[in-house]
């Protein structure tokens, strides 16, 4: 072929490429050419909705901004964000590099809380206690189930504390526990447990056991002591504010290193996770390089914020605001006032015959206001977070467009139980 024939067919490639950018619009691919492009058609949401939910949770725009980007998954400048994240989230807990590490787990927390689950429980002679009053303690028992391990369950009402007497008595009566399991804030209710005073029990009674934490929905909003604690794990997107994508394992190295060979799945395995990360930098597979981007700004975030007790300030306030308000519309909260939660409140349904959980859903996501059904199963409940990207002044215009459902609904204020 000769240079000028060959010259004609290079010219046609590089229009045909270039051809459909200029149909996009080059300027839309900037991100203020792209939101004018969100706004101008007529099928897509104009307006983000405020989330109050538990998760996934509103994120502020530089950490989304962070997200505009690629790298792949063997850049050197992400290896070093994977190594900036899991020092940072040490620092943040205040706890000791040398006795601790942090392992990310690609998928939503409840893969991490498997990944620990499947990992720490020897699979000769393993017992897992787990000790719950909501859903998402029953699902660490679920998991077990799925995975043949031994449990001994310690339940109760699910508008009480977890019972630690109860957890004493079956330490001592069964020193062939291995292991103990519990949730730090229960997103089903809203009950923060007692988890300190656990973890001085494990260690008295059964100083053999590795005792891990789902501290998923609380950490970074709510000190947590780890000295008695060899596993925890919360999620890239609670109050930490970072995108969905990957869950964070903090443990305490000595023992994870017991755990080799224990796991009961190849993609979970935590201990084959952290010598990986450790050997070379890396994710064993894929890893959600837009999410560990964002989650690096979302760290930095925190920290201007005054880190964890700056961030829960700003909870308890947006609590605060939500509780005053709900109580002058006479919403009643499923738990009484010995609990002093500040990540998720349930309310219960009112019993005027015109509410309808339904209607008052979706009217107030139509004002842009997304709140969440409830978890309980003893009552019936609707749930409101104050977690996230949220301010006391989205919870006021909350309560706002929740009275004007209330009235479109005919409903007498304050509501009757």
């Amino acid at each position: 072929m000769n240079p000028s024939a060959l010259s004609r067919i290079s010219s046609r490639i590089c229009r045909a490429v270039v051809r459909p950018r200029k149909l996009l619009n080059l300027r839309s691919m900037t991100t203020a050419g792209m939101s004018e492009r969100v706004a101008q058609t007529n099928d897509l949401p104009k307006k983000d909705k405020i989330l109050f939910t538990p998760g996934p949770l509103g994120i502020n725009h530089e950490t989304k901004l962070a997200m505009i980007r690629d790298l792949g998954s063997r850049d050197f400048e992400f290896m070093a964000t994977i190594k900036e994240i899991r020092t940072k989230i040490l620092d943040i807990a205040c706890i000791s590099r040398e006795e601790f590490t942090m392992v990310p787990m690609q998928g939503s927390g409840t893969f991490a809380i498997e990944a620990v689950i499947m990992t720490m429980v020897p699979k000769e002679n393993g017992k897992l206690l787990v000790a719950y009053t909501g859903s998402y303690g029953k699902r660490m028992v679920e998991i077990a189930q799925y995975s043949n391990i031994e449990t001994v369950v310690v339940k109760n009402d699910e508008d009480k504390f977890i019972d630690v007497k109860a957890i004493e008595d079956a330490l001592k009566a069964d020193p062939s526990i291995t292991n103990v399991a519990v949730v730090h804030c229960e997103t089903s209710s809203g009950v923060i447990h007692p988890i300190h005073e656990v973890g001085v029990i494990v260690r008295k009674y059964a100083p053999q056991a590795t005792f891990f934490v789902d501290a998923m929905s609380s950490f970074g909003a709510v000190p947590v002591d780890m000295k008695n604690i060899d596993f925890l794990v919360t999620s890239a997107n609670k109050c930490i504010e970072g995108t969905p994508g990957f869950g964070v394992v903090i443990a305490r190295k000595s023992s994870l290193l017991e755990c080799e060979g224990r796991c009961r799945s190849l993609s979970l395995d935590l201990y084959e996770q952290y010598k990986g990360l450790e050997a070379n930098g890396q994710f064993r597979f894929t890893p959600p390089i837009h999410s560990i981007l964002a989650f690096k700004k979302a760290l930095e975030c925190l920290e201007v914020e005054g880190g964890i007790e700056g961030r829960g300030r700003r909870y308890q306030e947006n609590r605060r605001v939500l509780r005053e308000g709900m109580k002058k519309l006479g919403f009643k909260e499923f738990l009484n006032d010995d609990h002093s939660g500040y990540i998720i409140t349930s309310y219960r349904f009112p019993t005027d015959p015109n509410f309808d959980f339904k209607t008052f859903y979706s009217s107030l996501s139509e004002m842009g206001m997304a709140i969440y059904p409830g978890k309980v199963t003893e009552a019936d409940c609707f749930r409101i977070g104050t977690i996230g990207y949220l301010h006391p002044q989205n919870i006021a215009d909350l309560l706002v467009c929740i009275e004007k459902v209330c009235k479109n609904m005919s409903i007498a204020l304050p509501v009757k139980y």
